[in-house]
């Protein structure tokens, strides 16, 4: 470049800075500009999952209803309760109630104000996790139901009557009450579900599986089955662990084996299809869960019940074990049931002191008839075992074995 007489011009310094920055390469300004855009769009992302994440926490967590009301109650007899125990296990009272009010209830009667606890399960959760071990209350076993305050203030005087009218008498914190008086047992946590809750819990795994040697057709439990193995969904499971004369011999204690037979399977489906560690799996499993019960302040979060289910899930399935307290008819009333001594007393003990309780299929010998002392006619030739055998099952065991 050069100026009117034909000489070089002097470069312009500013002019030679506005060239060079015109002048910088493309590419990295694009590449830069890329990589904010990237920046931005990551974080957009991150924020809405978060906030999409913490939206289903705060649902799910709302689900839950809590029972303040047991809280309360049980506060009052602090000092005639068990003394709550010194290692991490756990007890927890799992009330099934017969209640016909509420969706979907009334088509299993009418509802007369009142319910009863149609199933109760302890289950010992032992320190570690190194086991779980539910052990079924039969709803006629005759006990020694303490003096419970009634929805309407007034209060009950205590009586020998069957187990399941603490729950009609007072509610949770009666049949707490009554358990632990029973056991000697702390209860450190329940929950309570319905027939909805049942059914919804079911669906939400897609079914479970069981297995019948003859068809069942039961009006009042609402059920129709074929023979054989099936998978049975919210409606058919609900008749199925609540069926009582069409299958068996129509006993509560054969419909009581029918529902950990059942529950056995859940646990083994919902372990083994990976439920647990599956997003997509996990969040109807949670939502028909956090919707179905009405728990205690100690388990009324979704952190609550994660924890409850991580320390499930690390159990080996041969570790959750199911059996009916020893039990028989009741001496006065073949209808009724009583606990069968010194069995039960001894599968008390093995849980309030977190020691190990095994559980086996029963046999031909499980039927003799046991005498005064709770034990089979010539128990006392066998030698005693270091560690009590029950009559049960574990979640391993095949549906149909």
């Amino acid at each position: 470049m050069t100026d009117r007489a034909g000489t070089p011009a002097e470069p312009d310094p500013a002019a030679a800075e506005e060239e060079a920055v015109s002048g910088a390469p493309e590419e990295p300004r694009r590449k830069r500009h890329w990589l904010r855009w990237t920046a931005l769009g990551v974080s957009v992302v991150v924020l809405a999952a978060a906030g999409v994440g913490w939206w289903f926490y705060r649902k799910l967590d709302g689900n839950i209803t809590t029972d303040t009301t047991a809280a309360d109650e049980l506060r009052r007899y602090e000092k005639e309760r068990p003394p709550a125990g010194t290692s991490t296990a756990r007890n927890i009272l799992l009330i099934g109630s017969d209640t016909r009010a509420g969706e979907g209830n009334r088509k299993y009667g009418r509802d007369k104000g009142t319910q009863r606890s149609d199933t109760t399960i302890l289950l010992h959760l032992s320190a570690g996790n190194a086991s779980a071990t539910a052990v079924s209350l039969p709803r006629d076993l005759m006990v020694t139901i303490p003096s419970c305050r009634k929805p309407d203030g007034t209060r009950t005087r205590e009586q020998f009557a069957q187990f399941n009218w603490a729950f009609e008498f007072g509610g949770t914190a009666c049949t707490i009450r009554t358990v632990e008086k029973l056991t000697g047992i702390r209860v450190d946590h329940h929950m309570v579900i319905d027939f909805r809750g049942f059914k919804k819990m079911v669906d939400a795994v897609d079914g479970v599986e069981i297995c019948l040697k003859e068809p069942v057709n039961d009006a009042d439990a609402h059920l129709k089955l074929p023979a054989g193995r099936q998978t049975l969904h919210g409606e058919q499971a609900l008749g199925f662990v609540r069926a009582r004369k069409s299958i068996g011999n129509g006993s509560d204690t054969e419909r009581m084996d029918r529902q950990q037979q059942f529950l056995g399977a859940l646990v083994n489906k919902v372990q083994s299809d990976g439920v647990l560690l599956n997003p997509t799996k996990l969040y109807p499993v949670l939502d028909a869960a956090t919707k179905a019960i009405t728990t205690d302040p100690g388990l009324d979060s979704l952190r609550d019940l994660y924890d409850l289910a991580r320390a499930m899930r690390s159990v080996p399935t041969e570790k959750v074990q199911f059996l009916t307290v020893p039990r028989r008819s009741y001496s006065y009333d073949a209808n009724r049931d009583e606990l069968v001594q010194p069995a039960a007393s001894q599968l008390f003990k093995q849980l309030r002191e977190d020691r190990p309780v095994v559980v086996a299929p029963s046999t031909e010998d499980d039927d003799r008839k046991p005498d005064a002392d709770g034990k089979p006619d010539d128990a006392d030739t066998q030698a005693p075992s270091p560690t009590p055998t029950f009559t049960g099952r574990n979640a391993a065991e095949a549906v149909c074995s």
